[in-house]
C-alpha cells in the first residue's frame, strides 16, 4: 500500500516546485516507507511513497506507458491483475515491470474510463495524460483506500491524506462547522466531505476527470439495491455453495503478494472464517494477530484462544490497557484526520503496530461481513421497531429488546430506558431513514455542547434531506432491511469502519489490510439474497453461519455477537490520564478553538467525576470533545510534522528543467 499526492495547475501562470511535492510525499512517509518517486512537467507534479508488496525490485512509481504519454500513481491492490495482464499482452501491450500498477495504466489506455469496472481490488489512483493535459482520479467501489482534494488558487491539489494537502502554505486550514454537524449526527461527514473547510473527499465508486477547461465527477458503481421481486428464489444449499465459492476465490486472489500475508483473529465469527479458510486451504502455517483488553467487558480472549487452539496458528496478541488508549489517542487522530465518537481505532492502531513489528506488511481482515450478511444490532433493532410500529401494544415488545441486550436488562432502570429509546420515531416507519433515525437523533444531543456562534454556523435544518439526496432513486421501493444495509454501508462502513478503524490506523504503521468479504462479486450476490436468510428471527448472519458451520467450532458459531468496542472514560479519566484530559479540555483551550461552550464542557467533566457508572451518552460526549479539540490543535493551531530524509527518484519533464 502507498501514499499518493499531486498538484495540477489549472492556471498556466503558476509554477510547481519539486520541493512542494516532496513535502507532500514526505508527510505520508508512513504509507510507503520503502521508496518514493516524483513525476513533474510544466503542468503537473505527481508524488508517490511506496510500501512494496508486488514486484519488490522494479515497481517504483510513477509508472508510464510505452511512449510515456501516460503516467500513474497508485495506492492499493488490483487482485485480478494477472488475468487482466494476459489479455493486454495478447492485444500487444508491452510491460517493463511485473506490477499491478502498470496493468492498470495499460487497461486505461485500452478501455478509457470503463476500465474501472474490470478491476477487482481496493485503490485510489491518479493518471496523467500528458497529450490531453488531463488528470483522472478514481477510488475503489466501497472506499477502502482514501483520496482527498481541493481546488484552490488555480490548481487542484490531491493526496491520500489531508495532511499532505496542508503542507501547501496557501491552503487555509479551518474546521468546517457543517461537517461537525454531520459528524455529531451520523458519526462521520457525509460522503464527499471532510471535517475541514474546502477539502473534499472523492466519494467511493467515483472518478474525477479534470482538465484546464472542464471537470467531470461521475459515479461508476453503487451499492446494489435490487427490488424485493428480484431476490433469488434459490434453495438454501445453492446459496451456501455460491457464498463459499465467492469467498474462497476472494481470499485466494487476496493472498497474491511477494511478501508474507497474515490474518487478524479476534475470536469473532468473521475473522474466524477468514483465518480458517486460509489455514485449511492455502497456508497451514498462517500467522494470526489479535487484541486483548484490560477491561473484561471488551475482551474476547476466551474465543480467540479457542480459535488459536483449533487452528494451531502461530498467534500473537497485544493486551490493550486503558492507559495505552489514552497515550496513543493523539497519534491516532493525526492519522484519522477527523473527530471520533469512539476509541475503537486506537487498539486497531496498536494491533497494526504489533503486526509490523513481526515483519508483516499485509493482513486479511473480517470487515464487511456484518454489513453484507446482517450482523449489526441496528439490523435487528430495525426489525423490532418495524414490528412495534405494526403492533404497538404487543406484549412481546420488551421481550424482543431483552433478547438483543440481555446484559443491559439486569438493570431495571436501564431496561426501561432502552424500551423507551427504541419506541422513538415509530410513527416515521415510512421515512427512508427510519432504521437510523433513533441513533442519529441520540447522537445529535452532542451538538448541545457546541458554542452558540459555532452552532449557528453548523446548524442545518435540512441535514436529513441532504442525506436523502445521496440515496438512489429506487431507494423507496426497497424493503426496510435493504435500506438499513445501504445506509450502514454508505454512511458508516465507508467513512468509519474502513477509514478511521481501517486504512488510517493500519497505514499509520505501514500495514496493508485486505478485506475478502468486500469483494464486489460477493456484495452484489448477497444483495439478491432474501433478508430472511440474513437474519432469521433475530439470529444475525444466519446464512453465513450455515455456510461455514461445518468448519468453524460450534462455540464460535453459537456465541452471542459482541460488538467491537474500546474503553472511553476508563481510558481518559483514570488516575494517570485525567490531567491530560483536563488540560486539553481546559476553559482556555475550549475558548481558543471556539467550537464548544466552556461552561458546558466544565459541567460535563464535573458530572463525570461524580458518576460511578458512566453511560453511553456521556462516554460519547467525552470522546467527541476530546478528539475534536485534538484535531483542532494538530491541524489548525499547531500544524507540523516529522520530516524524513527521503530521496525520491525524479522523472523531470519540464521544458526548462536544469
Amino acid at each position: 500500500m502507498c501514499g499518493i499526492a499531486g498538484v495540477f495547475n489549472l492556471n498556466q501562470t503558476n509554477n510547481i516546485s519539486i520541493e512542494s511535492i516532496k513535502k507532500m510525499v514526505d508527510i505520508q512517509h508512513h504509507r510507503g516507507p520503502d521508496e518514493c518517486g516524483i513525476y513533474i512537467d510544466d503542468n503537473i507534479a505527481l508524488g508517490h511513497s511506496r510500501l512494496s508488496i508486488i514486484d519488490l525490485s522494479s515497481g517504483i512509481q510513477p509508472i508510464h506507458n510505452e511512449d510515456k504519454s501516460l503516467w500513474i500513481i497508485f495506492n492499493g491492490e488490483v487482485y485480478n491483475y494477472p488475468e487482466l495482464k494476459a489479455e493486454l499482452v495478447n492485444k500487444g501491450h508491452k510491460f517493463y515491470t511485473t506490477t499491478d500498477t502498470e496493468v492498470i495504466l495499460h487497461l486505461y489506455e485500452e478501455r478509457g474510463e470503463d476500465f474501472l469496472n474490470e478491476l477487482n481490488g481496493q485503490f485510489a489512483l491518479a493518471i496523467w495524460n500528458s497529450k490531453k493535459e488531463e488528470l483522472f482520479l478514481a477510488r475503489d467501489r466501497v472506499g477502502i483506500r482514501p483520496l482527498h482534494y481541493t481546488i484552490q488558487n488555480g490548481a487542484i491539489i490531491f493526496a491520500s491524506e489531508i495532511k499532505a494537502i496542508f503542507t501547501n502554505n496557501n491552503i487555509s486550514r479551518k474546521i468546517d462547522p457543517s461537517s461537525i454537524n454531520q459528524i455529531f449526527t451520523c458519526w462521520t461527514p457525509l460522503p464527499g466531505n471532510t471535517c475541514f473547510e474546502g477539502i473534499k473527499e472523492l466519494p467511493s465508486g467515483h472518478f474525477l476527470k479534470i482538465s484546464k477547461d472542464e471537470s467531470t465527477l461521475k459515479q461508476y458503481w453503487e451499492i446494489p439495491l435490487p427490488k424485493p421481486d428480484k431476490y433469488l428464489d434459490w434453495s438454501k444449499e445453492k446459496i451456501v455453495n455460491q457464498i463459499r465459492e465467492f469467498l474462497f476465490d476472494a481470499i485466494k486472489i487476496r493472498l497474491r503478494a511477494d511478501v508474507p500475508v497474515g490474518c487478524y483473529l479476534s475470536g469473532g465469527l468473521d475473522s474466524s472464517i477468514i483465518s480458517t479458510l486460509v489455514s485449511q486451504n492455502f497456508n497451514n502455517d498462517i500467522r494470526t494477530f489479535g487484541i486483548r483488553f484490560e477491561e473484561d467487558e471488551f475482551d474476547e480472549g476466551k474465543y480467540q484462544n479457542k480459535m488459536v487452539s483449533y487452528l494451531g496458528t502461530n498467534h500473537s496478541d497485544i493486551n490493550i490497557t486503558n492507559q495505552q488508549i489514552a497515550e496513543n489517542i493523539t497519534n491516532v487522530l493525526w492519522h484519522c484526520e477527523t473527530p471520533l465518537l469512539r476509541t475503537g481505532p486506537i487498539p486497531m492502531y496498536l494491533l497494526s503496530q504489533l503486526v509490523t513489528e513481526n515483519n508483516y506488511k499485509v493482513v486479511l481482515t473480517g470487515e464487511g461481513a456484518d454489513e453484507i450478511f446482517g450482523g449489526y444490532n441496528i439490523f435487528r433493532e430495525a426489525k423490532i421497531r418495524k414490528f412495534w410500529s405494526k403492533y404497538p401494544d404487543s406484549k412481546y415488545r420488551g421481550l424482543l429488546v431483552r433478547k438483543l441486550y440481555p446484559y443491559i436488562f439486569k438493570d431495571k432502570r436501564l431496561s426501561r430506558m432502552l424500551e423507551h429509546f427504541y419506541h422513538i420515531s415509530l410513527d416515521q416507519v415510512e421515512d427512508p431513514l427510519f432504521s437510523h433515525l433513533v441513533r442519529w437523533e441520540n447522537t445529535s444531543k452532542l451538538k448541545n455542547l457546541l458554542s452558540v456562534e459555532f452552532r449557528e454556523r453548523a446548524y442545518n435544518k435540512n441535514l436529513y434531506n441532504d442525506i436523502k439526496k445521496q440515496l438512489p432513486e429506487s431507494f423507496d421501493k426497497m424493503d426496510y432491511f435493504a435500506k438499513t444495509q445501504f445506509l450502514e454501508m454508505k454512511f458508516f462502513m465507508n467513512k468509519y469502519i474502513l477509514s478511521s478503524q481501517g486504512d488510517r490506523v493500519a497505514m499509520g504503521n505501514s500495514l496493508e489490510i485486505r478485506v475478502p468479504f468486500l469483494d464486489h462479486r460477493l456484495i452484489e450476490f448477497m444483495s439478491h439474497v432474501p433478508p430472511k436468510l440474513k437474519i432469521s428471527g433475530l439470529n444475525e448472519k444466519y446464512i453465513l453461519k450455515k455456510t461455514f458451520e461445518d468448519i468453524i467450532p460450534k462455540e464460535i458459531i453459537d456465541r452471542n455477537k459482541q460488538p467491537y468496542r474500546a474503553p472511553i472514560a476508563q481510558s481518559l479519566l483514570n488516575n494517570i490520564s485525567i490531567k491530560q484530559t483536563k488540560d486539553i479540555l481546559s476553559p482556555e483551550n475550549i475558548k481558543n478553538s471556539g467550537i464548544f461552550e466552556p461552561k458546558k464542557v466544565n459541567q460535563l467533566l464535573d458530572k463525570l467525576s461524580r458518576m460511578e457508572n458512566i453511560g453511553e451518552q456521556e462516554n460519547m460526549a467525552l470522546i467527541s470533545l476530546f478528539s475534536t479539540q485534538i484535531i483542532y490543535d494538530k491541524f489548525i493551531k499547531n500544524f507540523s510534522y516529522q520530516k524524513h530524509q527521503i530521496n525520491p527518484k525524479i522523472f523531470d519533464y519540464r521544458k526548462n528543467a536544469s
